[in-house]
């Protein structure tokens, strides 16, 4: 209860705050990534990074994060099947021997149809949700912000105890 709460208000700050519709958008896309693709992972520790140094949101890449984790458990065996056909592409096979003969590349997982599948979705992905997204908060503050602002939800959201202890220790 007290994550889902957490998540409520999570969405509502990162809706509400002033960063830009982009900065928002970029953080939820790159959280899909991660919430995509099997979760220890280089890759991931990538994108968990890019998250941390670039302008993006914060709250919007955990919050692309947590929707998205049960997403991809959803969609494994569609990224089964992705994988298992580029793994075992007899075009491709000169390629992932090569990778696989390489320093760090074996770390990535890549031989994993899973991880492989998965990871060239969230890739794929990454465009179309960031596009979407975009347009959908800049929508959403546009027409629907300003009337929830007011509402006594809203109100209530972010007068508890938990979100008052969190705006204390914000930068």
């Amino acid at each position: 209860m007290f994550a889902l709460i957490k998540l409520i208000q999570s969405l509502f700050g990162a809706l509400h705050s002033e960063g830009t519709p982009g900065q928002l958008a970029a953080g939820i896309a790159l959280g899909s990534i991660m919430g995509l693709t099997p979760l220890v992972n280089v890759h991931n520790a990538i994108v968990f990074a890019a998250i941390v140094l670039l302008n993006v949101s914060f709250a919007g890449g955990l919050l692309g994060w947590a929707l998205f984790v049960p997403i991809g458990f959803l969609l494994d065996p569609l990224f089964d099947w992705i994988g298992h056909a580029l793994l075992f592409a007899e075009p491709l096979r000169a390629f992932w021997t090569s990778l696989y003969n390489m320093p760090v590349v074996p770390l990535t997982n890549f031989n994993n149809t899973i991880v492989l599948g998965s990871l060239v979705f969230a890739l794929l992905f990454f465009v179309p949700l960031f596009g979407v997204t975009r347009w959908a908060v800049a929508r959403y503050r546009v027409t629907v912000g300003a009337r929830v602002r007011q509402s006594k939800f809203y109100r209530s959201l972010m007068a508890s105890k938990v979100y008052n202890v969190y705006r204390m220790f914000r930068p």
